[in-house]
């Protein structure tokens, strides 16, 4: 047991502590040739940000824009009697920027010629960064339930679906990060394992980070997803409802509600979704995968003054689920013990060489959580700003199996609780950005997981695939209790700094990491973009040192004594999973054409030291973290877009990624065949899918109907067979063995289809009613995503889905 002084906690508890995240404010003051207050509308774009949005100042014609992610924006001010105003800010810092802007009369107005250009690209962004605004999170392809989020982030290049929407940014295993205003939450977000980091519904703007990380991010390090929840602050009452449904019996309700009154504003958000597609099946059939979800959540935030900011949130949300069966699972068969090797009959009578699984099988799982965060941010001068957060949470996760579940009933209750603090500040001083601040996140977990394997007398039966636990009656048991703290502390000092068209972005981190073992390390962290004004392009380099801290899912259990009886067929391999160390490398350009196209382009190496991976208990979808030697990861990615081209809008995007992990295994437990481990060689990492395409084209019809079509081609995952093409039809089907190359032992390429359209069906000043219907993979192509790979499972892909969404905003 690790051993720790809980003085020592709270007094680390009381230091400084700064936000997360990279935004910035815009405090304007509108008003007339005199000096009057203008009340009147505000546009706001960005087009590297995909950020539009019309504001309306107040009867003092101020108007205050939060959480603004740093680039260049055009303010546009069309009011009555005066001329229209044209003008670009850029935000650069976490500290509020005055604008004061006085209108003309209209008379006197003069031509003004917008430049489109002017915000397509930030000359000044140090690494590659991709951001997902209000209109692509409007006009998204809908998604079931529990997958909004990540499919948002899916979408961009370099990020890849294993079952169940777990998220892999360039070959990364579990190695996501969700900062949700402000809070990083590093445990696996997927439906398989814990609610969705927040409803797509609820989200402003993504901005996602694979590369040029900034030094105040860590532990969680292939990918960083920045979620903005916090809307605007407009007076009065505003809110959004929306109701979706579609195939599998898929229904949801979600609204979104805010009250602002003087410096008070209120915000509740509330959803619940049901569908009978929840998780990713491993047959066609789509056996037991009834799921719902649901989540609430209140916030308030209070401008005490203006040099200080109070907010508090607080959510709770849940899933319950059913874990898909397979054929055998589901529908019994006869299956033969170890002795036989001519098979069984698929009728009685049943001969003495095979026994029955009856089938009927039931295994359920449920998630509950409940998170409370506090923030006060401080402006100490005009150079000077602090930020002060932090967050308790309590996560639960169950496994349930019935009866008649094979080849072992297992039952499991996890949970943890958090508390996290984050915080420093932040200095602005000409052309620098310093930003120096700590971190601490304290996790105690608890393990309890058991389960039977009835009627083992005779070993050759094959509902004892393994030999295992306790022999009592006949029947095989384990069970295993435990907990443990997992504490972990960061400290960070960064710069941006600005020479002319070169802009520089240096970091170090220094993280502290302890749970089975006691490491620390220090990581430099360098982003450097040179942009050339003559030909419109900016061209970046970038390098993060990373200290990846691995899943504590069963991390307990796992590495327990105990663990060690539930194959003692060979004996266990069973290490501790030490912390990746790695180094990432990205070159890139960013290029705008014809005023009107983007294009991103980079090419990236990973090198990563105790390479992370999962591995889990049987079939039961019980997953604990495993590492392996080391791990090369390469590959290059593209992206064109059209943000707005006339009636045209949309994207195309290409990635290529190889990736290759060394043995031997240096952390988990391993099991049976699997604990004899070789010293030497590599295999295909199980994201090393070479060739990834998709592309989304939106065309607006008329103002108020526009119409989308999209397409995804994926090369397919590798796989390891164990078991023959016939043994594998057996268990699951022809139809998914058909799309298997047993010769290059990987997935065969599928390519999907998806179209959508929307109207306006009703439209004024800030009320609206629209209609959404998407069709997702039109050609009904069985879309096998992964398959029993080194460690893994099935998953096939949605067949074709028809939904629809109507969304009411006043």
């Amino acid at each position: 047991m690790i051993r720790f002084n809980p003085i020592s906690l709270i007094l680390f508890f009381a230091l400084p502590l700064f936000c997360q995240s990279n935004t910035g404010e815009l405090r304007l003051k509108i008003t007339d040739p005199t000096g009057q207050a203008v009340k009147t509308t505000v546009k706001l774009v960005s087009e590297a940000n995909q950020y539009r949005n019309t504001l309306a100042t107040d009867d003092q014609g101020n108007l205050d824009v939060k959480r603004l992610p740093y680039g260049i924006y055009r303010v546009q001010i069309q009011a009555p009697t005066f001329a229209q105003v044209f003008e670009s800010v850029e935000i650069r810092s976490a500290l509020p920027l005055d604008r004061a802007i006085r209108l003309k009369v209209a008379p006197v107005s003069e031509s003004v010629n917008v430049n489109a250009t002017a915000t397509l690209i930030d000359p000044y962004r140090a690494g590659s960064v991709n951001q997902v605004g209000t209109q692509a999170i409007e006009d998204r392809l809908t998604a079931l339930p529990g997958r909004g989020m990540q499919d948002l982030v899916n979408s961009q290049p370099g990020w890849l679906y294993e079952g169940n929407s777990v998220l892999h940014p360039r070959g990364s295993e579990y190695q996501t990060q969700f900062v949700v205003d402000g809070i990083p939450l590093t445990d696996n977000r997927s439906p398989s394992f814990g609610p969705e980091a927040a409803e797509a519904d609820d989200v402003e703007s993504l901005t996602i980070y694979t590369a040029g990380i900034p030094a105040e991010f860590g532990r969680k390090m292939g990918g960083v997803v920045e979620v903005n929840t916090l809307k605007n602050q407009d007076p009065g009452f505003h809110g959004q409802f929306t109701l979706f449904g579609g195939t599998y019996d898929t229904g949801a309700i979600n609204t979104q509600d805010q009250y602002t009154s003087g410096k008070n504003t209120f915000g509740l958000s509330a959803s619940g979704n049901l569908t009978d597609h929840y998780l990713n099946p491993v047959v066609p059939q789509n056996y037991t995968n009834n799921g719902t979800t649901a989540n609430f959540s209140v916030s308030y935030e209070r401008e005490l003054t203006r040099k200080d900011r109070l907010t508090f949130i607080v959510r709770h949300e849940l899933a319950r689920y059913e874990i898909p069966n397979e054929l055998v699972q589901q529908n019994g068969a006869y299956l033969p013990n170890a002795d036989n090797t001519t098979g069984c009959p698929p009728a009685p009578p049943e001969p003495s060489d095979c026994v029955f699984i009856p089938g009927g099988q039931l295994q359920t799982g449920d998630n509950f959580e409940t998170m409370g965060s506090v923030s006060y941010q401080h402006i100490f001068s005009a150079d000077a700003i602090g930020t002060l957060r932090g967050m308790a949470r309590d996560n639960s996760t169950d496994f349930h199996s019935n009866d008649a579940s094979w080849p072992l009933n297992a039952t499991q209750h996890n949970d943890f609780k958090e508390i996290y603090f984050n915080g420093g500040i932040s200095i602005h001083r000409g052309r620098q950005e310093f930003k120096t601040g700590i971190e601490s996140d304290n996790i105690f977990l608890h393990e309890n997981t058991s389960y039977v394997i009835p009627d083992c007398a005779n070993p050759n039966d094959p509902q004892c695939p393994i030999n295992l636990g306790i022999l009592d009656s006949g029947a095989i048991s384990f069970a295993f209790q435990g907990h443990r703290p997992d504490l972990e502390q960061a400290a960070y000092v960064q710069d941006l700094i600005r020479l002319g068209n070169w802009t520089v972005n240096a970091g170090l981190r220094w993280d502290h990491y302890q749970l089975l073992v006691n490491q620390n390390a220090v990581s430099p962290r360098v982003a450097v973009s040179r942009y050339f004004p003559s030909v419109g392009v900016n061209v970046h380099f970038s390098y993060d040192r990373i200290f990846q801290t691995p899943s504590f899912e069963n991390m307990l259990l796992s590495s327990s004594p105990a663990a060690e009886a539930i194959d003692t067929s060979v004996p266990a391999l069973q290490l501790p999973v030490q912390p990746s160390h790695g180094n990432y490398y990205e070159g890139g350009v960013t290029k705008a054409f014809l005023g009107k196209l983007r294009l991103d382009a980079n090419m990236f190496r990973r090198t990563v030291n105790n390479y992370a991976d999962d591995s889990q208990i049987l079939s039961t979808g019980i997953s604990f973290p495993i590492s392996f030697d080391h791990a090369i990861l390469y590959g290059a990615e593209g992206k064109l877009q059209v943000l707005q081209w006339g009636r045209f809008s949309g994207f195309a995007s290409y990635s290529w990624i190889v990736g290759n992990a060394w043995f031997p295994v240096t952390g988990g437990l391993f099991l049976g065949d699997d604990a004899i481990n070789p010293t030497t060689g590599h295999f295909p990492d199980s994201q090393d899918q070479r060739n990834t395409v998709r592309g989304r084209v939106r065309y607006q019809v008329v103002p108020r109907l526009w119409v989308a079509v999209g397409a995804d081609y994926n090369s397919g995952l590798p796989f390891e067979p164990d078991l023959t093409p016939q043994q594998y039809a057996a268990e699951y089907g022809q139809a998914v063995i058909s799309h298997l190359n047993f010769n290059r032992d990987r997935i065969n390429p599928y390519f999907t289809q998806n179209a959508s359209v929307g109207v306006d069906l009703y439209q004024r000043e800030k009320r609206s009613v629209r209609f959404q219907g998407d069709v997702a993979n039109l050609s009904n192509t069985l879309e096998l995503i992964d398959f029993g790979g080194l460690f893994s499972g099935n998953a096939l892909g949605p067949s074709r889905q028809y939904t629809f969404r109507l969304v009411t905003t006043f």
